[in-house]
This record gives structure tokens, C-alpha cells and sequence, in this order.
């Protein structure tokens, strides 16, 4: 089969919070008060090492850390009360430095590029608004797939929609998940620190290069192979 590489270096499938905006404590501020609303008390901080997981994995990974059982009416609620949540605190979201321009810098060189995100599209749409990006950009939800992160459906179904095979992309994410699942994809993975986890942590799981967030990635796009003219 013919490589799909092109010109301008390699194909990019985006993670969004986190990655493209600044929307991680949100999401866990949004958590912990969709865990009050049911009667339950959790660190956030343990909370926090599980933002980038679906609303169902993250529940089933909360089940555990619990001593008491819950019941399967509240499982099924937790993760619709932490959508209503996060939208409250939407208005506070903003993008992360540099990664409106970073889409741009990479559609003006003809590089492709996808975003792929855990959340529903309920929540994943108006970050689209807030990048500047238009309706038709590539978006792949949670709800577009059977399984998320860290399985690597939302990453293979974010390059087929490009039309590149997913070893010609590189997966940019903020957290563990994934870098893990862009391994089970058998991408390349770049691991930006805008999400909280650390370099090392980032590097364990698999990244190759790890920047700060989208405009230090911008400023050494050379590095992971996008040529652009000088």
C-alpha cells in the first residue's frame, strides 16, 4: 500500500482538554460536585489522575476507589450530572496558549489534523467556537466510538476521517491515557504538560517528545517533522 505521507511532515490527532484548552480543572471541579450531588466525598487530586478517561471509565475507576458499593441508578447518573456541571463552568474555559495558532500554522502548511476527545459532544462542540475553528472541523467524540481512551478507538477513527493510516500520525496529549492509547494505536505520541501530569510520567507512558503546551509544540514543530519554508 502506498504511503500516505505527505509534504509537510506527518498527520496530527489532537486531544482537546487539556491539549487545545485550558479546561482540565473544570472538568474536575465539575466531577467532584457531580460526586457531592450523590453523597459521595473523593480527593480531588484522585480525581485528577483520571481526567482524559471516559464519564464511564471514570466511573467504574471511581467504583473502586470506594469502600462502599454503589448502586447502578447513581453509576448511570454521575457521568450526565458531571456534563451539566462542566457546562456551568464553561465560561471560564479558555484555550491553552498558542493552539489556535498551532491548527493554523499546521492547515496553512497542508498538514492534516484531527481532534479526538473522551468527552461527549455535548461539551466538545463549544470548545470548536472557542478555538476559532469552524463546524466542519474534524471532531471525534466519545460518542462516536465503542470504547475511549485508553483504548484507541477515538484515534483510529480521527485518522480514518482524515484519510491518513494512523502509524503516518502523531497523537498530542496532556495525560497518561492517552499516550497509552496512541501505543495501542502504534502512533507516535507527543505529551504536552498543560494538563498537570509530569515529564516523566509522560515519557513512561509512551510520549517521545514532551513540550509545555501547544506553542512551545509550535515553536519546535521541526522536531517531529513538519518542514516548513523559511
Amino acid at each position: 500500500m502506498a504511503s500516505t505521507e505527505h509534504p509537510g511532515g506527518p498527520a496530527f490527532l489532537f486531544d482537546l482538554d487539556g491539549t487545545l484548552i485550558d479546561s482540565v480543572y473544570q472538568h474536575v471541579l465539575a466531577w467532584r460536585e457531580a460526586l457531592d450531588q450523590v453523597g459521595i466525598s473523593l480527593s480531588v487530586w484522585k480525581i485528577h489522575r483520571r481526567i482524559g478517561m471516559s464519564g464511564g471509565l471514570f466511573v467504574t475507576a471511581l467504583a473502586r476507589e470506594l469502600a462502599q458499593s454503589l448502586d447502578p441508578e447513581t453509576l448511570t447518573r454521575l457521568p450526565s450530572l458531571h456534563a451539566d456541571a462542566y457546562i456551568r463552568l464553561f465560561d471560564s474555559v479558555e484555550p491553552l496558549p498558542g493552539a489556535a495558532e498551532l491548527l493554523g500554522t499546521l492547515s496553512e502548511h497542508g498538514v492534516p489534523w484531527a481532534i479526538a476527545t473522551s468527552g461527549s459532544e455535548r461539551y466538545a462542540r463549544p470548545a470548536l467556537e472557542l478555538l476559532g475553528l469552524a463546524d466542519d472541523t474534524p471532531l471525534i467524540t466519545r460518542d462516536q466510538v465503542r470504547y475511549a481512551k485508553p483504548d484507541p478507538d477515538l484515534f483510529l477513527t480521527a485518522a480514518e476521517r482524515i484519510g491518513v493510516e494512523i502509524r503516518d500520525g502523531i497523537v498530542v496529549g496532556d495525560s497518561v491515557w492517552d499516550l497509552l492509547a496512541a501505543r495501542r494505536a502504534r502512533s507516535l505520541g507527543i505529551g504536552l504538560l498543560s494538563g498537570g501530569y509530569g515529564r516523566e510520567e509522560l515519557i513512561y507512558s509512551g510520549a517521545f517528545r514532551v513540550y509545555e503546551d501547544p506553542r512551545d509544540l509550535l515553536a519546535h514543530l521541526d522536531e517531529v517533522g513538519v518542514r516548513r519554508p523559511l
